[in-house]
Parts: C-alpha cells; sequence; structure tokens
C-alpha cells in the first residue's frame, strides 16, 4: 500500500519527507497524518497524508490537549500567580477532605492525588465532557492511593483539577485563558471549546482496524474490573466510555474538557509548542528557560499505577527524554490516544506535531511507534543546520 504525501519541507529536511513516506507505504491501515515541525520558530516541515485530509483538516486530539492546559498553568506560575508549592485545598477550600489536604499543586501537577476517577460507578459522558462536573465530583473523592506517595495517570480529570485551581485563583477558565493569551495571539488551530462554525473542517476519529494477534494482545492488555487502570478509564461506568465515541461526540468537542476534549491539527499542535520556546511572529517564547525546565524536567520516577509504564512525567507535561533519547532533559509535550504526539526541545529549539485520525496499535495511551523514528529525523535535520 501506497499513500501520497502531499505538503512542503524546507531545505536540509527532505529526509523527513522521506521517512514520513516510508512509514504510511508500510501502513496496512492508512491513518490520515499530519507531520509538522518548528526549528528556531520558522515552520520547516508541514506534511500530510490521507482520504479527505489536508493540513488544514482538524480532528479530535485527545489528550494533546493536556499540553495546552498545562502551558496555561506553566505561565500562571512563570506570572507569580500560582505556587506550585502551596496546598491544592488552600485555593479550592473542598478539596481539602478524605486526606487530601496537604496535596501540594506540584504534586497534583504529576498525577500523584489518587483521584484518577469514580470508584463507585464512574462518570457519566456528561461529566466526561464538562470539566466543572468532573471537579465537583472529585473534590470530596477519597483518593485511590494516599496523595503524594504514588502517581498515575489522571487520563480523563486532571485538567479538571488543575483547571478548578486556575479558576480559583483567577476567576477564569483554562480555556479562556488560553484563548486569550494562546491561541488568539497565534492564530492557532488548536482550539479548547470548538466553535460550530469551523465543523465543516472537522473529521471524525476512526478506530483501529486490528489484526488477530492484536485483539489477543488487546484483551490482555484489558484492566481488570475494580482496579486502578479500570477506574481511571471509566470502564466501571454503567455506559463505559469508548475512546472513538468519546472522540465523535460533538458535546465533547464543544465544551473541550482540558484533559482530553481539544481539536486542531499538527500545525496548531506545532505552533504553540514552537511558541512555547521561540521567537514567532516577532514575539518572545512564552516560557522562559528556567520555567521549561521546572514543568519538563523527569518528576515521577518508577512505575505509574496506571499505565504500568515507567518515569512518566514532569509538571502536566509527560516526560519525553526517557523514550526518545534524542531529545534535550527539559523537552515537553503530551501525546494523544490515537497515537498523536506534539513537543517542544528548548535544547534543540525544534517544535514538533504529529497527528493521526485513526487509532493506532497499541492504542488507548501513547504515541504510537512511528513518532521515534519521524521525530529523530527532524532533530538530525535540524542538528545538520
Amino acid at each position: 500500500m501506497s499513500v501520497e504525501v502531499q505538503g512542503t519541507v524546507a531545505e536540509g529536511f527532505e529526509g523527513v519527507r522521506e521517512e514520513f513516506a516510508a512509514f504510511l507505504t508500510g501502513e496496512r491501515d492508512e491513518p490520515g497524518a499530519q507531520l509538522v515541525a518548528y526549528h528556531q520558530g520558522r515552520r520547516v516541515v508541514d506534511l500530510w497524508a490521507g482520504e479527505g485530509l489536508d493540513g488544514d483538516s482538524l480532528t479530535s486530539l485527545f489528550s494533546i490537549t493536556k499540553g495546552a492546559a498545562h502551558l496555561i498553568v506553566a505561565l500562571l506560575a512563570q506570572d507569580g500567580v500560582l505556587d506550585l508549592d502551596r496546598e491544592v485545598a488552600s485555593y479550592w477550600p473542598d478539596f481539602g477532605c478524605e486526606g487530601k489536604d496537604r496535596l501540594t499543586l506540584r504534586e497534583l501537577l504529576e498525577h500523584r492525588a489518587g483521584l484518577v476517577g469514580i470508584a463507585d460507578g464512574g462518570f457519566t459522558a456528561e461529566e466526561l465532557a464538562d470539566d466543572r462536573l468532573i471537579a465537583a465530583r472529585l473534590a470530596g473523592q477519597k483518593p485511590l492511593w494516599e496523595p503524594g506517595t504514588g502517581y498515575g495517570y489522571h487520563g480523563f480529570v486532571i485538567g479538571a483539577l488543575t483547571g478548578e485551581v486556575v479558576r480559583r485563583v483567577t476567576g477564569r477558565s483554562i480555556h479562556e485563558l488560553y484563548e486569550e493569551r494562546v491561541r488568539a495571539p497565534y492564530g492557532l488551530d488548536l482550539y479548547l471549546g470548538f466553535p460550530e462554525e469551523l465543523e465543516s473542517r472537522w473529521l471524525d476519529v476512526q478506530p483501529l482496524l486490528p489484526t488477530p494477534e492484536e485483539i489477543e494482545a488487546l484483551a490482555a492488555r484489558a484492566a481488570a474490573p475494580g482496579s486502578i487502570p479500570f477506574i481511571a478509564f471509566n470502564r466501571n461506568a454503567p455506559e463505559p466510555t469508548d475512546l472513538v465515541a468519546f472522540g465523535n461526540d460533538r458535546r465533547v468537542r464543544a465544551l473541550g474538557p482540558a484533559s482530553s476534549g481539544g481539536v486542531g491539527n499538527a500545525r496548531g499542535v506545532a505552533r504553540m509548542y514552537a511558541a512555547a520556546i521561540s521567537t514567532v511572529d516577532g514575539r518572545p517564547p512564552l516560557l522562559t528557560r528556567e520555567t521549561a525546565t521546572v514543568f519538563g524536567g523527569l518528576r515521577t520516577s518508577g512505575p505509574d499505577l496506571v499505565t504500568g509504564g515507567d518515569n512518566h512525567f514532569g509538571l502536566g507535561f509527560e516526560y519525553l527524554a526517557e523514550r526518545y533519547p534524542f531529545l534535550g532533559e527539559d523537552s515537553f509535550g503530551h501525546s494523544g490516544a490515537t497515537g498523536s504526539l506534539g513537543f517542544a526541545d528548548p535544547a534543540s529549539g525544534v517544535a514538533y506535531a504529529y497527528t493521526r485520525r485513526r487509532f493506532s496499535f497499541p492504542s488507548g495511551y501513547g504515541a504510537a511507534l512511528e513518532n521515534g523514528r519521524l521525530a529523530q529525523s527532524v532533530l538530525r535535520a535540524a542538528d545538520g543546520l
């Protein structure tokens, strides 16, 4: 199978196009993919491939949304509005019950709260689409482990929890601040709350078409009922959450929950990360190098109680340098459920975004395997300059 690659690359980045094309030639199920990269604030890669998809096409980005939400948290910490070492309950009094009174904002951002979901019955679909409802349900919950003693991916809820802190301090939502400080000034195609007038540009996400071997592997990975992963992915709800249906739900797109409800494309994701670390359109970087180091470095060593992986998080962002050792230690970003990935690497000046319309295998969380080759080809080209 061969899929035509469209778009452009800057001089010196021809190898990125070749790597993208090579991956697509071997792909069993056409993914509908976009690949965009910036170097020192300049767009150097802008590629796409797939039926009905172009560089402007928009789709649901799942947990890439967390990167946009926590860029706002980083900015507020940089401004001195948020104190990372202050207890969450001092900002949000209702939160300080059931042993959560000593949890700091820093620990919350490290996914240490133990509030990955609702143990008794899960969330309804309406609740998962609305950060205010998620936060209200979780405020009084007993954690699934002692806060601060371990960590686990708060996949559907971390943006609601940190967002409620932001709301209590500023009187405004993460969505409003992101629109004002980041999306609108840079003209980003990355939305937390998707405008109805842009629906004609949106493409639905598509399910994995697994082989028998992959079906067997998926069954082996299935979480046991009542386990922490089972609760974290809302499998214990009366209507267990299906990620494809969640990503294609207009209500989710409209409200844009800050953990998983963003809509955009690779151009928007890469430009956001470029703006975070580089001069773009004459504007200085949004983050200082010091802030990038604080939010991007490893903060959670050892096993993730939800995903089973190791060394997963910085503050709000995923820790990337272990999986991609060609990146700097203070690189920061986040993957999305279809296998997408966006990140900034201050050491090289590279901002990267890869989006998929179809779920990859293994799917559900984490970047698709091809990201390693694609991102390394971008870094190799940038290093050559």
